[in-house]
């Protein structure tokens, strides 16, 4: 296959969560074995990895509809030549294990710098902090610390140029 003809692709996909631990191994090469049995050649790929979704995806499985929450997310780019892309989108619709994918052509610049999605999950994972245990201690030390009276909220300002008026 010439170099030319070639196009570069991403097949981006979740796993269903039902799918045992140890199988999701075997989901992901039996992918790439349909990629490389169609001729194309695999360049950089991400190993499907389990993670809560942003939302709920509901799914028609076994004769009804299943919400799942979580899923096994990995991806898988290639080069391979454009006429066999259709036999390999439709080779992974018909795969039960999988709860959704996606397969794009990728741009130079796509190509060139491909996002590690797990790695950068681990990069940016955040610290939950307690803000009411906090504001607590915060108020309490201020408190020690002052010997001040603090303003009253319910007294009446006047600004300046204003009279205050009185009721009688």
């Amino acid at each position: 296959m010439p170099v030319a003809e070639a196009g570069s692709y991403e097949l981006a996909f979740h796993v269903l969560p039902t799918v045992a631990e140890g199988e999701v191994a075997n989901v992901f090469q039996s992918l790439k074995d349909m990629i490389t049995k169609k001729g194309g050649e695999i360049t950089i790929e991400e190993a499907p990895s389990r993670f809560d979704l942003a939302y709920e995806i509901i799914k028609y499985l076994e004769g009804r509809n299943r919400k799942f929450t979580s899923s096994y997310f990995g991806w898988v780019r290639f080069t391979i030549s454009p006429d066999k892309i259709e036999e390999i989108d439709a080779k992974a619709e018909g795969m039960n294990e999988l709860l959704r994918h996606i397969l794009i052509k990728l741009t130079k610049i796509e190509e060139e710098n491909p996002f590690m999605f797990h790695e950068s999950l681990d990069k940016h994972k955040t610290e939950t902090i307690n803000l009411d245990e906090e504001d607590s201690e915060e108020e309490s030390s201020e408190n020690e610390d002052s010997d001040e009276e603090a303003p009253d909220p319910e007294e009446d300002s006047v600004e300046d140029g204003e009279e205050s008026e009185e009721k009688v």
